[in-house]
């Protein structure tokens, strides 16, 4: 009796071990999808991005170019400060040209603003702790949320980012500070390389 046990423990280990043996489809497919970001050298695409300070929400529309460290982000909306480009390569993260600014303060206590967010996002989908994944859109969307490991989730910064199951390509991407969503970012038209 006591062989007998040991042997269907043991086949339920193994048939326990063969079904986690393919991984779970989200989470190859987020690997994947990291590796392929953390080799990006380049990439470019349109960007629509809210800012949501709670009392005010500002929105932009802009070109984006990645080349190495230097972001490049190039205003189209609103009109009134279309043209203005940015190049951000560290900690600057301000937008200003001939005396005119866009700066509309951080959205939390590390400096995060609409012109840093987005290569935020970017680090995120390079190095951000994975705390969840899930295909979305019956497949079509590969949704990775990333924060803090030591951290209760809707505390601290965390990272939601939705990626093309076919192309890999960054659709969506949102920050949160403590719960509430301070960025939202809407891609089209990106490319890598």
């Amino acid at each position: 009796m006591r062989k007998r046990l040991l042997c269907v423990l043991m086949t339920a280990l193994l048939l326990a071990g063969c079904g986690k043996a393919g991984g779970d489809e989200a989470e190859e497919l987020a690997l994947t999808v990291r590796g392929e970001y953390l080799a990006l050298d380049a990439c470019a695409a349109q960007a629509a991005v809210t800012a949501d300070y709670g009392q005010r929400v500002y929105e932009y529309e802009m070109a984006v170019a990645v080349n190495g460290e230097e972001t490049v982000l190039t205003l189209s909306a609103p009109e009134t400060v279309a043209g203005l480009t940015a190049r951000i390569t560290g900690e600057d993260s301000r937008l200003e040209f001939d005396g005119l600014s866009v700066e509309t303060g951080p959205l939390d206590g590390s400096g995060l603003t609409p012109v840093s967010a987005l290569p935020a996002l970017l680090e995120a989908a390079r190095s951000g702790y994975i705390t969840a994944c899930a295909l979305e859109e019956e497949g079509a969307l590969l949704r990775v949320d990333c924060g803090d490991p030591s951290g209760s989730p809707g505390t601290g910064t965390e990272y939601a980012l939705w990626f093309d199951t076919a192309t890999h390509a960054l659709i969506k991407g949102e920050i949160s500070v403590d719960g509430f969503r301070v960025i939202l970012c809407e891609f089209s038209d990106f490319t890598a390389g």
